[in-house]
């Protein structure tokens, strides 16, 4: 065995496999793979092996896809038929609602490149009539997928990996890891077989390595406590159960290929064919999660106990749909760990605080994604960065704050989430609330509906008392969206109330703070009292993230960013400031996000409410253009709370961010909330703020600002100074202009608006694609952004969107329709 080498894989499933694979094939030599019992061991050895190509993540359909492209040239490579047998994918709906779903979600497909069909009840009837479809609506379905044997497809591309020169060694346990500043050192024990356990020996090793990937399935709980990471990927039961030969299954196939793999998400079931038999893989409730705190030393490629009754239902239904199965009897059952994470997606990227340390854990479609996880891992690690933005699935989106209880909870609820209705305005409880900000019980009070970002609570929107979040969702306009609109145009015309406080803030000081900000982002460092935005960027040129810098001093400065990335810009800033400690000097970096709370007071009457409350030798010039430009931060005096104010609006409106004292918080919006009555201040949301920035173009990360593009193709030159050097300047110069972001006002249908994941045409030519959506009170229509061919990105560009199936005009309009001369936010008074 090599004991050093470029890189080393830790795990022997599907995963493993493949990102050995992908990177000896992406150049890299002296690559091993250590498993530390038998390739295909873990949860691949009991998959069911479908590759199903329907998921609403840009990003993951992106890795299905590949998965299944590549899984199909494997035989002729390695000689090794992978066992794909490419039937197809019927994903029936038994109501009208479950036919938006796939009409949603069909534009992700279609921006990719997935081919699907759209089948009603009469269709499938005629093509597979075991199926009862008198009580279904329709039904979309993938010709090219279908399911594969993971145990084959796990050897071929670990023979792929082979040829290509990767080392595999089996029945090798690491046992600690250690960074030494250029390299890692993993010491293990080589495992023995005893009494039908598998245990650790005399005999260790030690390895060498410039890079490490851990794909360890169940045994992720493990591999964190080795590596010091909290790292929820947590496994849960999975059922499914093997059926005698059906007759009539068996009778249909002496004329007729395989049925596809059959999908009732209504009923939370999938079936497939085995030897004249059905597979039926239910997504039932209350199915646990199990090792919690690590798989124990006994269980190899062992199940556990089946609980049948768990999924009696799921079974009565499969019945109902496939009356003929009726009176088969059952001939195989398993019930394995299967691992998943909060959100059901997996952990692929960089360890949060870790040089050269890769994690591919909590892989809930491990056999899907295995193919496409390798591929752009690999790509991650060769190139620097992935050709598709791979945020949505990096291990640092998930705050150090998580325990295990709450990720085995929320574990436990991605799993009987599977087949649920996926409603872009899905909000799910389990575990909730659990961080709050303290003015959150007046927020509740009032109406507040509540979405949860990075666990802290955020009102969506304010409805009545009575009114039922869940009830109002909807893939259309639902029950909850006039109360946005009333909220978007109380912010347009009066004032309204936004609790900012989930944004993430750092404080960023010291002797090397100037020239470490100034290497670290694009823009312009603003002057001592003023704010800039400004991005940093990737290694590899593209936007990694979005700051409001303010500068407080002449070295120190505090920082704005996005709620959902706490964690994944202090692991970013932390790493890029050690980098350069030695260069520029200390540099001090604190995450004050749990220190200041945030409120967003913007509207034409925001300065008239504030001077109620402004506490100033002069109330009425305090907040004057003189005094207080646009564009500036000053600490003022709001009653008895001291408030770092700025003076920015995301809604495009006269406004101000209030970072006030978070012990404050009750007492400053009892204070706001009194001294707004005469003006009709209104409690805003999170949607209506999304729309209204959409009005005035301005970007979000994770919509149109990601990994995928540079700032210049998101259209913003005015906030890249192009006079200095930063990090990643000359690759986005490289670069170019693949494609560019531009602002687009649709005449949509009267009772939907688009989500942000639409397809955008020029005549029959697929151009572009929304990565934001909604509606615009200002236009009185749909609104969205998105990225479109050069070419097609001039301003009054006729395009076509798809929404429910249809397409529908959509003109390209000038950057900032609402007020683009920012006329309402300069306002003197």
């Amino acid at each position: 065995m090599k004991t050093h080498v470029k890189a080393l894989v830790v795990g022997g499933g599907a995963i493993g496999a493949s990102v050995a694979y992908h990177l000896a094939r992406a150049g890299w030599k002296d690559v091993v793979l250590l498993e530390r019992d038998e390739l295909t061991s873990g949860s691949t050895w009991h998959a069911a092996g479908l590759l199903p190509l329907f998921n609403m993540s840009y990003a993951t359909t992106h890795i299905h896809d590949y998965s299944v492209k590549f899984y199909k040239t494997l035989e002729a490579e390695t000689g090794l038929n992978a066992g794909f047998s490419v039937v197809g994918n019927l994903r029936m709906a038994q109501s009208q609602a479950r036919m938006d779903e796939y009409m949603v979600y069909a534009t992700t497909a279609e921006t990719v490149g997935v081919p699907f069909e759209w089948l009603s009840a009469d269709d499938i009837k005629e093509r597979w009539p075991l199926v009862r479809t008198e009580d279904l609506q329709g039904a979309i379905y993938h010709p090219t997928d279908g399911y594969i044997n993971p145990a084959d497809v796990t050897m071929a591309m670990a023979k792929g990996a082979r040829q290509r020169g990767v080392e595999i060694v089996r029945k090798r346990q690491v046992d600690s890891y250690e960074w030494t500043g250029s390299e890692w050192i993993v010491r293990g024990t080589v495992m023995v077989e005893k009494g039908g356990n598998l245990v650790p020996g005399d005999e260790t090793f030690e390895i060498h390595a410039e890079h490490v990937v851990t794909a360890t399935g169940n045994h992720a709980q493990r591999t964190a406590k080795l590596l010091g990471l909290k790292m929820p990927a947590i496994p849960v039961e999975h059922q499914f159960i093997v059926t005698e030969p059906d007759p009539a299954l068996v009778e249909y196939r002496k004329t007729h290929g395989e049925h596809p793999v059959l999908r009732d998400a209504d009923a939370k079931w999938y079936v497939r064919e085995e030897r004249g038999g059905w597979i039926l893989g239910p997504y039932e409730q209350n199915a646990p999660a199990r090792f919690e705190y690590g798989v124990p030393d006994s269980f190899r490629a062992d199940l556990f106990p089946l609980d049948l009754e768990r999924i009696e239902e799921e079974y009565m239904s499969f019945i109902h749909r496939i009356p003929s199965s009726e009176e088969v009897g059952l001939k195989d059952d398993f019930n394995g760990p299967i691992c998943y994470t909060p959100d059901g997606n997996p952990l692929v990227g960089p360890a949060p605080g870790m040089r050269n340390m890769w994690l591919a854990e909590g892989f809930s479609f491990g056999i899907t994604a295995a193919g496409g996880t390798g591929y752009y891992l690999a790509q991650m690690m060769v190139e620097g960065e992935a050709e598709i933005d791979m945020a949505s699935l990096d291990p640092k989106r998930f705050g150090s704050w998580m325990t295990t209880e709450y990720s085995a909870r929320k574990n436990e609820e991605a799993y009987d989430h599977v087949y649920v209705l996926h409603h872009p305005d899905e909000e799910r409880p389990a575990c909730r609330p659990l961080r709050t900000a303290p003015c959150y019980d007046r927020m509740a009070a009032r109406g507040a509906q509540f979405g949860c970002v990075n666990g802290f609570e955020r009102p969506n929107y304010f409805a009545p008392e009575g009114f039922s979040d869940h009830d109002s969702r909807s893939f259309r306009r639902g029950g909850w969206w006039q109360y946005a609109v009333d909220e978007a145009k109380a912010v347009r015309e009066g004032v309204g109330l936004v609790d900012a406080t989930a944004f993430t803030k750092h404080i960023v000081k010291g002797p090397g703070a100037t020239q470490f900000l100034d290497w670290f982002t694009c823009n312009k460092l603003p002057k001592v009292g003023r704010i800039n935005l400004t991005y940093a960027l990737t290694d590899a040129g593209t936007t990694r993230t979005e700051y409001t810098i303010v500068r407080l001093a002449e070295d120190e400065y505090y920082l704005v960013s996005a709620g959902a990335w706490t964690d994944y810009d202090a692991d970013f800033l932390r790493t890029s400031a050690a980098d350069k400690a030695g260069e520029f000097g200390y540099i001090e970096i604190q995450n004050v996000t749990t220190q200041w709370g945030v409120f967003a007071l913007a509207g034409p009457k925001s300065r008239d409410l504030l001077k109620e409350v402004i506490k100033d030798a002069d109330p009425d010039t305090a907040l004057s253009n003189k005094r207080f430009p646009w564009l500036s931060a000053r600490q003022i005096e709001l009653g008895m709370c001291p408030v770092n104010a700025i003076r920015v609006a995301y809604t495009g409106e006269l406004g101000w961010e209030l970072h006030h004292p978070i012990e404050m918080q009750n007492y400053l919006f009892d204070l706001l909330e009194k001294a707004g009555e005469k003006h009709g201040l209104k409690l805003v949301g999170a949607r209506a703020q999304n729309w209204l920035r959409q009005e005035k173009s301005y970007r979000a990360f994770g919509n149109e600002l990601g990994r995928d593009a540079t700032p210049l193709e998101a259209d913003l030159p005015r906030f890249v100074d192009l006079s200095k050097d930063f990090n990643g300047k000359a690759e986005m110069e490289k670069i170019g202009i693949r494609s560019k972001c531009v602002t687009v006002l649709i005449d949509g249908p009267d009772d939907a608006d688009p989500w942000g994941r639409e397809v955008l045409f020029a005549g029959d030519e697929r151009v572009g694609r929304l990565t934001s959506g909604g509606y615009s009170v200002a236009f009185g229509k749909s609104i969205g952004m998105g990225y479109v061919k050069p070419e097609h990105a001039a301003v009054g560009t006729k395009l076509k969107v798809r929404i429910l199936k249809q397409l529908w005009d959509a003109e390209v309009v000038e950057d900032s329709p609402y007020d683009p001369t920012n006329a309402a936010i300069r306002v003197d008074g």
